[in-house]
């Protein structure tokens, strides 16, 4: 502690005006500035990968940048469910004798032949 104290001290009169800052700035340069910030750039990009895997990569790299290592963690968290949005006026139940009309089947032109297509898989992108 003592050889902390003369190195924030040195060359500079307590009763100096500037002292403070002066032995704040002395403290300043003998924080190991470059390896600090090579293991921020270190932390940021092992939650940009997480957050690309997990796909959180926005939040996941924001997080690493705030909290470090602790910010990895985010794209484990659960997701919070998009707001729901107002469901339009449905219409009028329909009577029991009539049933539900079909949709009519997806088809497909290839090479002069007409084929039915399934419909996509729940979840998939397509639709």
């Amino acid at each position: 502690m003592e050889d902390l104290l003369a190195k924030a001290l040195n060359g500079v009169d307590p009763e100096a005006p500037g002292a403070f800052f002066t032995i704040c700035m002395n403290l300043i340069r003998l924080v190991p500035w470059g390896q600090l910030i090579l293991w921020q750039v270190v932390f940021i990009v092992v939650g940009a990968l997480l957050g690309w895997w997990r796909g959180r990569f926005t939040a996941t790299v924001v997080a690493s940048l705030v909290l470090g290592p602790v910010g990895w963690a985010v794209p484990f968290l659960p997701r919070h469910p998009p707001s729901a949005a107002p469901k339009p006026a449905s219409p009028p139940p329909r009577p029991a004798s009539q049933p539900a009309p079909l949709p009519p089947p997806l088809t497909s032109t290839t090479a002069g032949r007409q084929t039915v297509v399934p419909p996509p898989l729940p979840g998939s992108k397509k639709g």
